[in-house]
């Protein structure tokens, strides 16, 4: 007679997957719709009101810079409620300790954050042509809360996927890939957030022609903000390098995505430079970025953050047991 054990076995509704991708969608979204933002210098919209849009729950009469600003707050109020739900539904879903229930309360918790520096770029007045050090400040730390923030989510996203288990040969490869993974996330932070100030540069200062860029990147005379410029491209190549090495240790899968949306990131940011950082591009440029991102932390994520055995009765409506001889 044979001895049954019961294992307790984790098992994701495939509807909560699918949410957890609308919602890092609709993240992207809004990062996008920020960039909008940030490029036509909107972000004095709606005054220096927070979370009213020039006192008024919804504005009257709105001037284009009113419109471009409210949409972004009406978005990002609606990502609110996606992520709210979608932490609800984790927590309910997966049991305790499980990186994805993890994932989703980092997500929550970064959103308020981001929220709470948005106020601050507004109420400080630290938009539209503002060009103060200490928005430089600002800009950087609000990016790079968008960054973890956007990591969360990818994160919550990747680890309620079905069928996530790993087999022991895969799990032995991600641990050699724990180094360059953390310097790749490391060195892609940097990037990002050297690359909003560069943005805000080519905003507030605009070239009017290749050379007369570079030259003013040298120009002891230059802004602050343009000095800064030269820091995007130089963190960007140490961040290349970081993910190609971070490449080469991972699948044959993983290291065509990670080469792939490498490749494209730095062709949108040759093409951003040389036609002088249109607001199309400069979005276009900003999606890329953040389709990298996603990938990196996905598959970082797996070596930093590898799933432990979690032993805990699972609700009957989203697993069942599953037993061993």
């Amino acid at each position: 007679m044979s001895t049954q054990q019961t294992i307790p076995a984790i098992r994701t509704p495939k509807a909560l997957f699918r949410f957890s991708a609308l919602v890092l969608g609709f993240m992207v979204l809004v990062i996008l719709w920020g960039a909008v933002v940030r490029a036509t210098s909107s972000g004095a919209g709606c005054g220096k009101n927070w979370p009213l849009c020039n006192g008024d729950f919804v504005p009257h009469h709105p001037r284009l810079a009113t419109v471009i600003e409210y949409t972004h707050r009406s978005m990002s109020g609606v990502c609110t409620t996606l992520v709210a739900a979608l932490l609800a539904w984790t927590l309910w879903a997966r049991p305790r300790g499980d990186r994805a229930r993890t994932a989703a309360i980092w997500s929550a918790v970064l959103l308020v954050t981001e929220a709470l520096l948005g106020a601050l770029l507004v109420l400080g007045g630290y938009v539209e042509h503002n060009t103060s050090d200490a928005r430089v400040l600002v800009q950087c730390i609000h990016f790079t809360n968008t960054m973890l923030l956007l990591a969360a989510l990818s994160l919550t996203w990747w680890f309620l996927r079905p069928q996530n288990d790993l087999s022991p040969s895969t799990k032995t490869e991600l641990l050699a890939c724990r180094t360059p993974a953390r310097w790749a996330i490391l060195l892609t932070i940097i990037t990002g957030a050297t690359g909003s100030v560069a943005a805000l540069a080519d905003t507030l200062f605009p070239a009017t022609s290749l050379r007369a860029g570079l030259a003013a990147d040298f120009d002891p005379s230059s802004p602050l903000l343009v000095h800064m410029r030269w820091m995007h491209p130089a963190s960007t190549i140490l961040a290349t390098l970081a993910i190609l090495w971070l490449a080469t240790r991972s699948t044959p899968t993983r290291r065509s995505w990670l080469v792939s949306l490498v490749l494209l990131q730095l062709a949108l940011g040759l093409a951003d430079i040389s036609l002088l950082a249109p607001i199309s591009l400069q979005v276009l440029h900003l999606l890329g970025a953040d389709l990298l991102w996603i990938a990196l932390v996905a598959i970082a994520g797996e070596a930093l953050w590898p799933q432990r055995v979690v032993a805990i009765a699972q609700h009957a409506q989203t697993s069942g047991p599953l037993t061993a001889n």
